[in-house]
């Protein structure tokens, strides 16, 4: 006795649409690798999370639908994608932000590396940076908010009943703001540091023009700034959290 799978053409409008909101999310979400990684793999990801998303999938009344609607709420289930991604995006780049501004300070925009997102040339410092906002997006659990707020807004949000608000593009365009200012807090002692270093070797420069300090400067600006890096390293989780709170409730107001 066999038995025969069928799909209503409601179930498929709302794998669509569902489909829709989740691969708009992973255009901008800072996962290592997502770009440069074949097509398929990105289409099997967006496919596999919507498919879990199924208890919340919206019933749609496919009598009721028609093209142009159905292209609309496509277009607008992309536009609310896409706008989770860049609020996740937004506060990530905040590191990278942070690396380019003492890349040039410290010596380190002389050296590049292949930057495994885009494959092109790319400071080290950057390269780093962006690969452990990567990581540190897995691992404070940033991923499975993300999954949960999309299941909460099918709830609160069925697709067709979207609506984009002034509040919403304001809060977007605030948070990208926060990259510059997290940016600069995250490296403000490491950019005191090698101001105190250039201070120090103008004032032994002017005292003894005799000694070639010019030489010494990169080296010890490096090694300086590697070391305070180091140390901290154990603050960046903290300060990452707290700005994902931020970024969540940026979220929570664009899904809620």
């Amino acid at each position: 006795m066999g038995t025969e799978l069928t799909l209503s053409t409601g179930t498929l409008y709302a794998f669509l649409l569902v489909l829709a909101r989740v691969s708009g999310a992973f255009v901008f979400l800072p996962l290592p690798g997502i770009r440069t990684g074949p097509d398929v793999a990105r289409l099997v990801l967006s496919v596999s999370v919507s498919l879990t998303l199924f208890p919340s999938w919206p019933i749609i009344d496919a009598s009721k639908v028609t093209l142009g609607v159905l292209v609309g709420w496509v277009i607008a289930e992309a536009g609310i994608g896409i706008a989770v991604g860049l609020a996740v995006a937004f506060f990530t780049e905040g590191f990278q932000m942070g690396a380019q501004i003492i890349s040039l300070q410290a010596g380190f925009s002389f050296a590049s590396t292949i930057d495994p997102t885009s494959g092109a040339d790319s400071p080290v410092l950057l390269t780093v940076a962006q690969l452990g906002a990567g990581l540190l997006f897995f691992a404070t659990g940033m991923d499975r908010q993300v999954l949960y707020g999309f299941a909460h807004s099918l709830a609160q949000h069925p697709p067709g009943s979207f609506q984009v608000t002034g509040s919403m593009a304001n809060a977007l365009m605030h948070l990208g703001a926060t990259i510059f200012s997290t940016g600069l807090r995250l490296v403000l002692p490491v950019l005191g540091l090698l101001l105190m270093v250039e201070i120090s070797i103008a004032l032994l420069s002017r005292l003894n023009s005799q000694l070639h300090l010019m030489m010494l400067t990169f080296p010890l600006k490096m090694a300086l700034a590697l070391a305070l890096l180091a140390w901290l390293v154990a603050v960046f989780p903290r300060v990452f959290e707290r700005s994902a709170g931020d970024v969540l409730n940026v979220i929570q107001g664009l899904l809620s």
